[in-house]
């Protein structure tokens, strides 16, 4: 993991991006990428985005991905080098403490839109029922991210999952 010196110097880590489906390694990736913007380009639902050096991110605060592999098939130095469309990404929702269901107010946004059924609720006698992530269903495409109304869902590498704020 790399360190900016600010982040270093405050205790805090610099989060590894969010590549698009089908990224090879980041170092690879990194390599072979021209920062064309080609795969921003041809993204139809807009979550890629220009990062940080000018690579490609995704970011899920507009949209999901819907793994139609068209960043993939327009990136010509094969940066983005699957052989099919993936079904999912190497990446998970993770769920705040800053959820309004948590705080007792009932809200099932990211459930609802979750297409992968990722998200269930415990129901609780007296209170809001509480949202529980179900790891091995998630495929990391970012659904649930836009809508949650206290901003309480990011997605992060899956081996981060705790760290990922």
């Amino acid at each position: 993991m790399t360190l900016a010196r600010r982040a270093f110097l405050r205790g805090r880590t610099l989060q590894q991006a969010l590549r698009p489906p089908g990224a090879l390694s980041e170092s690879e990736f990194i390599e072979r990428c021209t920062r064309c913007d080609d795969c921003l380009k041809a993204c139809p639902s807009g979550v890629i985005v220009r990062g940080h050096g000018g690579f490609p991110e995704l970011s899920f605060k507009s949209g999901e991905c819907t793994f139609c592999a068209e960043c993939i098939k327009a990136c010509r130095p094969a940066a983005l080098a699957s052989q099919d469309a993936p079904a999912s990404l190497p990446y998970r929702a993770r769920i705040a403490d800053s959820c309004i269901a948590f705080q007792g107010i009932e809200c099932r946004v990211c459930g609802e839109r979750c297409p992968s059924a990722a998200i269930r609720f415990r129901p609780r006698v007296g209170g809001a029922a509480f949202p529980e992530l179900i790891a091995d269903r998630c495929t990391g495409c970012g659904a649930c991210e836009a809508p949650c109304p206290a901003g309480a869902i990011s997605v992060c590498p899956s081996m981060e999952q705790s760290t990922c704020e």
